[in-house]
């Protein structure tokens, strides 16, 4: 009795580390003050006016690097939490609804899409999360023959 009573606390005993949780920094911060002593809101996609963003979409503020507002060019970086096959169908649905023309098309367990729009450039990668959802790399660039670089 002993001996199974010994065996069964050495296998719990390592399984108890599995339980511990941590906590987890999110992709922003709320307790950032302003210059005017406010609280920081979180970021929201409104500002992007010209880029379609799939409902409930989280952005990754460490990963993203924009610049300008109009146009805007940089990279977005945010999860969607849909399937890759849903999040690649409704940027080729929504793209052309903001005037963004295809140039092409790479379907793949790690999607590539390029459009264009007034001399500017739109690489989206789509790749799917373990744990759910499509992390997108939304790169925006001046085409070559943009003067403005």
């Amino acid at each position: 009795m002993k001996k199974y009573l010994l065996a069964l606390l050495l296998g719990i005993i390592p399984l108890t580390g599995c339980f511990q949780t941590a906590d987890i920094e999110p992709s922003f911060r709320s307790d950032i003050s302003t210059p005017q002593g406010g609280m920081q809101p979180p970021p929201n996609f409104a500002q992007f006016k010209d880029i379609p963003i799939p409902e409930k979409a989280t952005m990754d503020l460490k990963r993203t690097l924009l610049f300008g507002s109009d146009p805007l060019i940089g990279r977005l970086v945010f999860n969607a939490p849909y399937n890759q096959t849903s999040v690649f169908d409704f940027y080729m649905l929504e793209m052309p609804k903001f005037g963004w023309k295809e140039i092409t098309v790479i379907r793949t367990q790690n999607s590539i899409m390029t459009f264009e729009r007034d001399n500017r450039i739109a690489t989206i990668q789509l790749s799917s999360v373990a744990v759910g959802g499509t992390d997108v790399l939304f790169d925006i660039s001046f085409a070559k023959n943009n003067k403005a670089y």
